[in-house]
Parts: structure tokens; C-alpha cells; sequence
């Protein structure tokens, strides 16, 4: 079972190039501040202007630089099958302990489609899979049932939740079972999300705060919910500040005020505007991690 925090983690770019020292740098320091996990090569990793090479060798240094101190979920996904099947080989063959598995963007699939693509990613290679339901990005949203239908495959072992719908946590574990393991994809609402009945966050807001949302996952775990909702009430304006526009155009730029990398996106994203510049400065100051 995985749990607690896991940034999705940010790519580093120099001059547009995958910048591996301060990506292994990352890696390090998220160690050092009692991060959970790590899923390199999702949406905030920028994976879909990642060639499919980089997107490998991404993948592999986080493998590499983890050393097995915590678990890598690769991100695996594509809105085509067959290139899902080669990422998530990829992942398996590469040493990763699961992968991230997107639902197919664009594309718009059926229920029945969205089964046999999962299906297809789960009989590919033997290796947990994890699906990844982003209906704000890829317009189409897994029910519980065809969720329900996917557990029954051994290794389809989880859901990353990014519907901010929370109710579905709990419909999901009646549905599943408390086994199916829940992580949630929206910052905001872990609290809640993990209190009906979920395991973790798959997060963005880890990539610069890594040391606070990991204590929240373990106040969370050891019972203190005192510290659990000051932590959360600390967070909440980083949260905020990490979606004033897409990202990972604002995490981006807070990770290098942080000195942690260059703010470099690949077109389409852009540098944020300065207004958002300002509010994401103003939170790091008010969670006090900038002076």
C-alpha cells in the first residue's frame, strides 16, 4: 500500500534541456525533508512534452537517485495504448514499483474502452498499476463501476483521484474495498479525502513544501489531528497559490525562488504572469518559507 506524500515531481530544464543534476539534487533534498514517494513523469513533470526518451531516462534517474529508500510511481500513461503498454514496461523493466496509468485524453473513451486500455497497460508487465482519473484534464471521468470492474485485475491496485469529489473516496472503498488504495490528486482537500477513507496525496504543493506535507501525512497517520489541521490550515495558501494558473507554471516558479531550479517550462506552458508571481511569492512567505 502507498501512502503519504509523493510529490508529482517537477522536470528541472536548463535552456530547455532536462536538467539532471538539479533533477537528482531534488530527489535528494525531498529524502532529506521525510518525503514518501516520488512520481516522476506526470502532468507536473511535464510529461507531455517529454520526448519518449527523456520521459525514460527521466524515469530512470528518479529510480536511481531514490536507491530504494522510498517507492517510485512512473508515470505511465498516454492517450494511446499502445504507447501506454511501452511506457509501462518501461517502468517495470526500469525498477519502478508501480506505475501511473492516466485515462486517455482526447480521445474521449467509452467505459468500455477505458477497460480494455487499463486492461490492456495491466496485462502488459507485472507491475502494480495505479489509474490516474483527471477528468479536468482529460474530460473523461472513470465511474466507480468501471473502477470496480478494473480491480478484479490483480495488479490495478489503486486510483490517483483528481476529481476533488469527496464523496468518492468512501463510495470507492464500499464499492472496491479499503484495500484499493486512494490517493488523491487535489491538495486542497487530502484532509477530508483521506478521513473517507484515503491513503495519501499525490501532490504538487510537496515539490516546495515537501517538509510540512510529509509531517501532515504523519500527524495524519499517528492520530494528532491538532497538528494535522495546522498544518493544513499553514498549507492551504500554497495550495491556493499552486493553481492560480496551470500548472506547473506557478510551482515552478516557486521552486526556483526557492533556489531549488530554473522556473523553465516547454511551450505550451509559459512563465507565469507577474500578478500570479506575486501571489505565489506571498504564499511561501506566509507558510515561511521565504523571507
Amino acid at each position: 500500500m502507498f501512502q503519504g506524500s509523493m510529490p508529482a515531481l517537477i522536470t528541472p530544464f536548463t535552456n530547455l534541456k532536462v536538467d539532471e543534476a538539479a533533477f537528482k539534487s531534488l530527489v535528494e533534498w525531498h529524502l532529506g525533508e521525510g518525503t514518501d514517494g516520488f512520481v516522476p513523469c506526470g502532468t507536473t513533470g511535464e510529461s507531455p512534452t517529454l520526448t519518449h526518451d527523456e520521459h525514460m531516462h527521466v524515469t530512470e534517474l528518479c529510480i536511481e537517485a531514490a536507491a530504494g529508500r522510498v517507492p517510485v510511481i512512473a508515470g505511465a500513461g498516454s492517450n494511446s495504448t499502445d504507447e501506454t503498454i511501452s511506457l509501462v514496461k518501461h517502468a517495470k523493466k526500469a525498477g519502478a514499483d508501480a506505475a501511473l496509468v492516466v485515462m486517455p485524453y482526447y480521445n474521449k473513451p467509452t467505459p468500455e474502452g477505458q477497460y480494455r486500455h487499463f486492461k490492456a497497460a495491466a496485462d502488459a508487465a507485472d507491475i502494480p498499476i495505479i489509474i490516474y482519473n483527471i477528468p479536468g484534464r482529460s474530460i473523461v471521468d472513470m465511474s466507480i463501476e468501471t473502477m470496480a470492474r478494473l480491480a478484479k485485475i490483480p495488479n490495478i491496485i489503486g486510483v490517483k483521484d483528481a476529481t476533488a469529489d469527496l464523496t468518492r473516496p468512501q463510495l470507492t472503498r464500499l464499492a472496491i474495498g479499503k484495500d484499493f488504495c486512494q490517493l488523491s490528486g487535489e491538495d486542497g482537500t487530502v484532509i477530508p479525502y483521506m478521513a473517507a477513507g484515503g491513503h495519501g496525496c499525490i501532490s504538487v504543493t510537496a515539490n516546495v513544501a515537501p517538509r510540512l506535507c510529509a509531517d501532515m501525512h504523519r500527524a495524519w497517520r499517528g492520530g494528532d489531528m491538532e497538528t494535522v489541521m495546522q498544518l493544513q490550515d499553514r498549507l492551504m495558501p500554497l495550495h491556493k497559490a499552486m493553481f492560480c494558473e496551470s500548472s506547473p507554471g506557478p510551482v515552478k516558479y516557486a521552486a526556483e525562488l526557492l533556489g531549488l531550479c530554473s522556473s523553465e517550462v516547454r511551450l505550451p506552458m509559459c512563465e507565469i504572469a507577474e500578478t500570479s508571481k506575486v501571489q505565489v511569492r506571498e504564499a511561501l512567505v506566509s507558510v515561511g518559507l521565504l523571507n
